[in-house]
């Protein structure tokens, strides 16, 4: 429940923030002065702030969020070896990835996980599960680490940030044009918008959002394979393999992870077919193929 109105309290903080700024740039209004026809501009703009507005607010506190929902202990003083062994590994890769320190933490789960997030490359979060570190060896808890620390220095947040910007902005846009459209050629409203915009511009953007998620999705499994390329650069191809094989074997077990946490994860789901196109990750077996193949 505390995780449920932390995401709904998050979220309406955003919408007031973006709203409170469209009144500021004076185009809370998508009509024109006779109430007739779209401003396209305005609608341009209206579009836009929420677009990529909420995608870099999320961006923005998306440590915070991560920390408050998974409960995400960060290591500032490391108090086993263990703990000691962590931190080294990722200063150790960060360097190699030529990035700033990430922060380090642990979260309580049994599910074998490990994630990065953060506004930028000198500006990260990099957290593994006590499950991980309960069922791989340090091979393959480095190579997980590798894989984390190469989302990082890819900048996957941010491009993926502006990727859905891109997406929310067209969605929202075309969606209300769609919703004008109807409710003046349909329903013969001269003025103003009436039930009709409303409703089909509600309809337009779910069925909009559904179509534009599979570019969302395409890029972030292709962004995974990336990143395991760069965990096989940063701590050995074989302990990459290795550690996506052993995830392999965990894959019957449910995520503990919350849905909005889901695609910064390592592990990802199953599917084949349409399911496999609004996927955040790649199945492990095409993961561990390509691996396989680029070292051959």
């Amino acid at each position: 429940m505390k995780r449920i109105a932390l995401f709904l309290a998050t979220n309406l903080a955003i919408i007031v923030v973006l709203s409170i700024t469209l009144r500021i740039l004076g185009v809370e209004r998508i009509l024109d002065e006779s109430g007739t026809n779209l401003n396209l501009s305005n609608l341009l703009v209206f579009a836009a702030v929420f677009g990529f507005g909420g995608s870099f607010i999320s961006l923005a506190i998306s440590k915070w969020m991560a920390k408050k929902t998974m409960n995400v202990q960060v290591i500032e003083q490391p108090r086993t070896e263990t703990e000691r062994w962590l931190v080294e590994t990722v200063r150790r890769q960060a360097q190699q990835a030529g990035i700033g320190m990430p922060e380090v933490g642990i979260f309580d789960s049994p599910d074998p996980n490990a994630f990065a997030t953060g506004m930028s490359r000198n500006n990260a979060l990099v957290a593994v599960s006590t499950g991980l570190m309960d069922n791989m060896n340090r091979d393959e808890v480095e190579a997980v680490l590798g894989h984390e620390v190469a989302h990082v220095a890819n900048g996957d947040m941010v491009t993926l940030a502006l990727i859905q910007g891109v997406i929310n902005t067209f969605v929202i846009f075309l969606a209300r044009v769609i919703g004008h459209l109807v409710d003046r050629v349909v329903f013969k409203n001269e003025e103003g918008h009436g039930p009709a915009f409303w409703v089909t511009t509600i309809v337009a953007e779910i069925i909009l959002a559904i179509l534009a998620s599979i570019i969302v999705m395409w890029f972030s499994r292709q962004r995974e394979f990336r990143a395991d390329e760069g965990g096989a650069k940063l701590a050995g191809r074989e302990k990459m393999i290795a550690a996506l094989e052993r995830l392999r074997a965990a894959q019957g077990q449910p995520s503990q992870m919350p849905d909005q946490m889901q695609a910064f994860g390592i592990r990802g789901g199953m599917g084949q077919g349409i399911k496999k196109l609004f996927m955040t990750h790649p199945p492990l077996e095409e993961r561990i193929m390509a691996l396989k193949a680029g070292g051959r």
